[in-house]
This record gives structure tokens, sequence and C-alpha cells, in this order.
């Protein structure tokens, strides 16, 4: 075998309280994130991030002053070593915080693997978070030289693993699904990403109808979460949903189904804000899944994708070889591979 560097990307969390703010101008200043010129990207970010970063410290103070998604990451990076084996080493790369993908590149540089793999931590493929992560790794690689042969794993929006590991979590925490609506929550987008041919949303239904095809006939829905700004975003949101099962006075799980490890948005929007909403709408019960983490199955999973797309040698491609998403999503991560 080869000596495989693997790095797993994430989006990545401030490490203390002083932290939050360069974050959030880190998150802001990224054009696939705001997609406006410089300079007016700079001051743009530099005005939200300073607004926005008392309420931001609030959240992560419930977390006890930091996110624990390195932490999370360290522990998949640890995980997916031990199945892969000797023969690969595996490395975290992150978009707004550190280890930065500048930092990582380095370590890569100094282990000199014969081959690398870009293993996001996003099943569903969006510019804004997969294609935002292989530009900047692809930017610092050339920076410092790093020249070794690299494949790119696209997305795995209904990868096996992934899923089962989705579907076995839901069925050890809710014996009797038949009692619960479903609410599949993922990250929300602006609309205006999706109608420029981004396949988030496609893909996010795909995972969700992979899950339900595993778990029978029950009650579920698609809904999105994390709104921020003026702009109209994917909908249903998770908060109307909430409502609307207060109203049929349902019980209800949350799954978040585009996140991998526990962050900001699982550990306080989830757990206590939307948990909070639901017993004041009237929702007679709320189980929130937990993140599929260091599943085996997920962890296995991954293992299985990097050795797939080391046998391919695809520059990019979906897991699996070829592309997902139909051709109307001209930002598929795959395009134009068919």
């Amino acid at each position: 075998m080869k000596k495989t560097a693997v790095v797993l990307l994430n989006l990545g969390g401030p490490n203390n309280q002083a932290a939050v703010e360069p974050f959030l101008f880190n998150l802001f200043k990224d054009p696939a994130i705001l997609g406006v010129p410089q300079p007016f990207r700079w001051l743009l970010a530099k005005l939200i991030s300073s607004r926005r970063a008392a309420k931001a410290q609030e959240i992560y103070a419930q977390m006890g002053g930091k996110s624990p998604i390195l932490e999370n990451t360290d522990a998949q990076a640890t995980a997916l070593e031990a199945v892969l084996g000797d023969d690969y080493k595996v490395f975290i790369a992150m978009r707004y915080w550190h280890p930065f993908s500048l930092e990582t590149a380095k370590q890569v540089q100094a282990y000199q693997p014969e081959e690398i793999i870009l293993l996001p931590l996003y099943p569903q493929f969006s510019t804004t978070t997969t294609a935002s992560s292989f530009k900047e790794w692809d930017k610092v690689a050339k920076q410092i030289g790093l020249t070794q042969p690299t494949y790119k794993v696209g997305c795995y929006p209904f990868s096996t693993g992934w899923v089962s590991a989705v579907a076995a979590l839901i069925q050890e925490k809710v014996p009797d699904l038949q009692e619960y609506r479903l609410l599949f929550s993922a990250h929300g987008l602006p609309q205006k990403i999706v109608d420029a041919g981004d396949p988030y949303q496609w893909q996010v239904e795909q995972t969700v109808a992979a899950v339900k095809a595993q778990l029978g006939d029950v009650d579920a829905v698609v809904c999105y979460q994390s709104r921020v700004g003026p702009l109209q975003w994917l909908k249903p949101s998770t908060e109307t949903e909430i409502h609307r099962a207060g109203e049929e006075k349902k019980k209800i799980v949350v799954i978040p189904i585009a996140f991998v490890s526990e962050h900001s948005e699982t550990l306080v929007e989830l757990d206590l804000e939307y948990k909070e909403l639901a017993h004041e709408a009237g929702v007679l019960d709320y189980i929130r899944i937990p993140t599929v983490s260091t599943h085996p199955l997920f962890i296995n999973d991954l293992a299985a994708i990097v050795r797939d797309v080391q046998t391919r040698q695809e520059p990019l491609s979906a897991a699996g070889g070829k592309r997902l998403c139909p051709q109307q999503f001209g930002k598929c991560g795959c395009y134009p591979q068919v």
C-alpha cells in the first residue's frame, strides 16, 4: 500500500471566547459565504462579526466557552486511522479556525505521503462548505509546493454506512417511531445559492429518503435551521415545523442530518433553544438524536470511501465514482463528470 495522508475537512470553531469574533470574521470574509467583491466583503465581514460576537459568545458560553468540534473531529480522525491501518495518517484541516489548511498542509508535507485524500466531513456537497474547503486547500498546497497526487471526495449523501449509522441511532433512541414525527434538520442555505445550481438541498433530501427507507413507514419532514440575515432561506424552517407539531399535538424526534459531529448548532440550537420552543409550542415530547460522531458504521464507511477513491484515482468525484446530481445542478462537485 502507498503511504497516504487523509485530510478531514471541517468547518472549525473558536477554542475560547476571544476567538469568537475572529472566527466569525474568517467565516464571513469567505466569498463562498458572502458573495460581494473586495474591499466591501472585508468591510462587511468586519461589521457583521463585530455585531454578532457578543451573542455568539453567549452561545459558546453554554458549551464551556468554546466549540467542541475540534475534539469531536480528533476522535473521528483517531477512529478512522485505526480502521485504515499503518499506511495511513489522518490529519484535520479546519476552514475558519485552527488548525487552518496551511498549518495542516505543512504537517502533511513533513509526513511525505505518496498520495493525499481530501475527505470532507460534509456528507452533502455545497459550494459553501466542501467547495470552499477544496479551494482553500488547493491554494495553500500550491503555496508550499505540495505536489503529491491528491484525490477529493466530493460527497457521500446516501453512502450505506453513513445512512445506516443515522438510522441505527434513531432506532436506539426511539423504540416506537410510530408515535413520533421525525424532523430531519439540516443547516439552511439562502435560497439564491440553491437556485444558482448548488446541489445541497437535493442531496439532503436524498439522505433523508435513504434513512427513511431503512426505518420503514414513518411520519417525517426535511427542515432547515440556523437562518441568519434578511435573505430568503430554504424552507420549511425547523422552527416552523416545531410550531406545526405543537399545533397538531405531536411528539417529535429531531435528527441532525447534515452534521456528523456536535457543535453549537446541535448542542445549543437543537438541545436548548428548539427544545424550549417545542415546550412553548405544545409539543408533547421532544427527543434529539446525536450526531454519528465515531459510530463504527460511519467510520467504517469513511474508510471504505477512502480506499475506493484511492483505487479509482479520480481527481474529484462523489463516493461511488460517478456524478450523483441531476444535470440542472451545475455547481455539483462532480461537474462536468458523468
